[in-house]
């Protein structure tokens, strides 16, 4: 008898995939490759145009079926959300977000549900999500709370967070996510760099303007008198709102010379602007993951990291960790740290050399062992 893991791919084909799309692919791929004797995975899909179907199958080669609902992606989200539709059915379904059909069932009858949380932003940062987003995200976690077997988070760090958020008892698995696909530096590494027009020395950040994600504060600190003049690198778009990256960094008195962007690197491109880094900056205030981490730890990038406590469970004392404090000292605390990196080679060598080592505790093939042992225990 032959046991399928169903699991929700429909990410694959959202408007835009984002984060939560590399991740359903990684996992999905890694799902397929793990599967233990006599099991199985397929896909569940919203009713999507043929295209669709298809690049799923080659996204995720393996799937030995696509189970496709009657209800487009926006109807099965507000059905899924009110807990109105008995579609897909039961049986075993592992949903790589909230998206997922959560409603009462029978686990002694082989129906289980688990579903994953990567952040709590509808909680602690509402103004960085749309009206509709919060209450979506906060009636599927009620209805989880209620109905899904099991929750997924990707550190422990964040699992004390649900717990804040609700009573989800003995229910939440912690199990990490990995670097994107990919991601690797190859051959072709200096054509890249120059397509790229990267500078010779530089530093990579990630984030938006928005305040939560610390750029803004990465910037302060480049303005402080004595810091070297080194460019940076934002990985993400150039504007949040009214704000402009190049505006901003005037403002700290940083020339417009000295800042350059990327908005969405294909993995190949991202490897070698972080493997080129003289350090990559974490500077966010909140994070549930901290896979950036683990993907510059990948490349040898040395870190530099906010004290936050995802960010120090996945470094383990990898990086340099910046106490955020206040916004003036978080940026003096920050500009110390990257001048200590920047100017003490030796000392940048040294984070290198334990990111990479630290990179290895993370791998797809672990999370996908983890995800099946999960619904076996079940």
């Amino acid at each position: 008898m032959t046991t399928t893991l169903r699991f929700i791919v429909d990410q694959l084909v959202a408007p835009v995939a984002g984060p939560l799309g590399r991740y359903t692919a990684d996992l999905g791929r890694a799902l397929i490759a793990t599967a233990p004797a006599g099991c199985e995975v397929a896909g569940i899909v919203s009713s999507s145009p043929e295209p669709d179907y298809e690049r799923i199958r080659q996204e995720l080669p393996g799937l030995s079926d696509l189970y496709k609902t009657s209800l487009a992606r926006r109807e099965l989200a507000a059905a899924w959300q009110l807990g109105i539709t008995t579609s897909p059915g039961g049986g075993f379904i592992h949903a790589p977000g909230l998206f997922a059909p959560l409603r009462k069932h029978r686990r002694e009858n082989g129906d289980q549900v688990v579903v994953t949380v990567h952040d709590l932003l509808a909680w602690s940062h509402p103004e960085a999500m749309t009206g509709a987003s919060v209450s979506w995200q906060k009636a599927m976690l009620k209805r989880a709370q209620k109905h899904a077997d099991a929750i997924v988070v990707p550190t422990h760090a964040l699992a004390e967070r649900l717990a804040l958020v609700g009573d989800f008892g003995d229910r939440v698995r912690v199990i990490p996510t990995a670097a994107r696909s990919g991601l690797h530096v190859g051959r072709d590494a200096p054509e890249r760099i120059a397509r790229l027009g990267l500078p010779t020395e530089y530093l990579v950040v990630p984030g938006t303007l928005e305040p939560r994600k610390g750029l803004v504060d990465v910037l302060a600190a480049l303005g402080r008198p004595g810091m070297p003049e080194v460019p940076a690198v934002v990985s993400g778009p150039d504007s949040w709102g009214e704000q402009h990256l190049a505006t901003v960094a005037e403002e700290y008195g940083i020339a417009a010379n000295r800042v350059q962007h990327f908005d969405d690197l294909e993995p190949a491109d991202l490897a070698v602007v972080l493997a080129g880094a003289l350090a990559f900056v974490a500077p966010s205030h909140d994070e549930g993951s901290a896979t950036s981490l683990i993907e510059a730890f990948s490349v040898g990038a040395p870190v530099i990291h906010s004290d936050i406590p995802a960010y120090a469970e996945v470094a383990s004392g990898a990086g340099v960790a910046v106490p955020i404090g206040n916004a003036g000292d978080y940026a003096d605390a920050l500009a110390a740290a990257i001048a200590h990196v920047v100017r003490d080679r030796e000392f940048a060598g040294r984070l290198r050399i334990a990111g990479e080592d630290r990179a290895r505790a993370f791998t797809w093939r672990d999370s996908a062992e983890r995800t099946w042992q999960l619904h076996a225990d079940l």
